[in-house]
C-alpha cells in the first residue's frame, strides 16, 4: 500500500507547516537569548513585523521581515532588529538557500540610513534523522536606534491612528542620474519616535491578547492593524467579566484558557499575565508596565514545573505565563 496523490499532498503540506512553525520557535528562542547576551541592560520584546508595518504603510504582497527584536531600557532608545526565519525537513545545502531567500525580506526595511539596519536571519533543519540544527546569520549595522517617545507628549501610553507612509526606499543618486526608489519601508529620523511608540504599543497587544483581553487590546491597535477584531469581549481585568486565574510559584496571573485533543489525548494549556501587570497594560500604562518589568527582570522565578499544576509552567521576564497539563 502506499499514499495516494492527494494524500503525498496532505502530508507534504502539514510538513511545511511544521517546519514552518517549528523553525519560528527555535529561530525566536535563539534570537532572544543572543540579544539578552549582547545587551545584558536591555530587555527583550519580540514585535510581528507585519502588524507592526500596517500601522504606517498599506504594502500588500511585498517582502517583509516576519518579526521585529526591540531591545528597550526605560528613559533610553531603543534597537529594533528585522528578523526573519524559515525551517525546513532537507539539509545543509537547502538551509543556505532558506538564508538567502530570507536576506530579501530582512532587507526591505531600512532604518535610519541604507543598508545600515542590522538584522537576523534564520533558517532551522528539522532532519528525519539527526539533531536540530539552527542556522543564523547577524547583519551588524550602525542604525537601527529610534528616538525616545518625549514623556511630556505622553510617551508610550498615546493612542495612535493609522499613519500614511509611502511604502519606498530612496536609493543614493549615481552620477548625474536622478534618485530611484525600491518597494519597501523607510523609518527615517522624523519617524524615530512615531515607529518606537508603535512597536511598543503592538507589544502591549500582544501581550493582552495572550491573556485572552480583547476589550484591552483594541486600545493599543490602529484599524489598519485589526482593531476591530478584538472587540466584544471584556477581560477581567479590565471589566465587569471573570474569565480565569491561577497561582504559579506563588505569582497570581489572570489569562484564558483551551484545551486541545492531541491524537485522543486532552491537554489543557492557560496562557497569562501577572495581575499587577496585566491591570497596567488594561488601564493603558504602558510607560508604567515597563518600568515595572524592568525592575523585576532578573527576579522572576526559573523553575519549570508547578507541584498543584502538574505540568511544566513557563514564566518569562515580560510577566507572562505558559501552563499546560495533561487532561483525564
Amino acid at each position: 500500500m502506499k499514499l495516494s496523490d492527494e494524500g503525498r499532498v496532505t502530508a507534504e503540506h502539514y510538513k511545511t507547516l511544521q517546519s514552518g512553525e517549528l523553525g519560528i520557535g527555535f529561530a525566536l528562542v535563539a534570537a532572544q537569548r543572543v540579544l539578552a547576551q549582547r545587551y545584558p541592560d536591555r530587555m527583550v520584546s519580540i514585535v510581528p513585523a507585519d502588524t507592526t508595518l500596517r500601522a504606517g504603510w498599506v504594502a500588500r504582497g511585498n517582502y517583509r521581515p516576519q518579526f521585529f527584536a526591540e531591545l528597550w531600557k526605560p528613559g533610553e532608545p531603543s534597537l529594533a532588529l528585522p528578523i526573519a526565519c524559515k525551517g525546513n525537513h532537507s539539509n545543509t545545502a537547502f538551509a543556505h538557500g532558506q538564508l538567502a531567500s530570507a536576506s530579501a525580506h530582512v532587507e526591505a526595511v531600512h532604518i535610519g540610513h541604507l543598508n545600515e539596519t542590522p538584522v537576523l536571519i534564520f533558517s532551522t533543519g528539522l532532519p528525519p534523522d539527526g539533531h536540530v540544527t539552527v542556522h543564523a546569520l547577524c547583519a551588524e549595522g550602525r542604525d537601527g536606534w529610534l528616538s525616545r517617545p518625549h514623556a511630556e507628549g505622553g510617551g508610550l501610553d498615546v493612542q495612535l491612528s493609522d499613519a500614511h507612509h509611502f511604502p519606498e526606499i530612496r536609493l543614493p543618486a549615481e552620477g548625474d542620474k536622478p534618485r530611484t526608489s525600491v518597494t519597501g519601508f523607510h523609518v527615517t529620523p522624523e519617524r524615530y519616535e512615531w515607529f518606537g511608540r508603535v512597536l511598543a504599543r503592538t507589544a502591549a497587544a500582544g501581550l493582552t491578547a495572550f491573556a485572552g483581553g480583547g476589550g484591552a487590546t483594541t486600545q493599543y491597535l490602529t484599524d489598519r492593524q485589526g482593531r476591530k477584531h478584538f472587540t466584544g469581549f471584556a477581560h477581567a481585568a479590565a471589566g465587569s467579566v471573570q474569565d480565569v486565574a491561577h497561582t504559579f510559584l506563588g505569582i497570581r496571573f489572570t489569562g484564558t484558557d483551551h484545551v486541545f485533543r492531541l491524537n485522543g489525548t486532552r491537554v489543557e494549556a492557560f496562557s497569562g499575565v501577572a495581575d499587577d501587570l496585566l491591570h497596567f497594560l488594561a488601564d493603558g500604562r504602558v510607560e508604567q508596565y515597563r518600568r515595572e518589568i524592568y525592575e523585576r527582570r532578573s527576579a522572576w522565578p526559573s523553575h519549570s514545573s508547578n507541584d498543584s499544576w502538574n505540568g511544566p509552567v513557563s514564566v518569562l521576564p515580560d510577566g507572562t505565563v505558559l501552563a499546560m497539563r495533561l487532561l483525564s
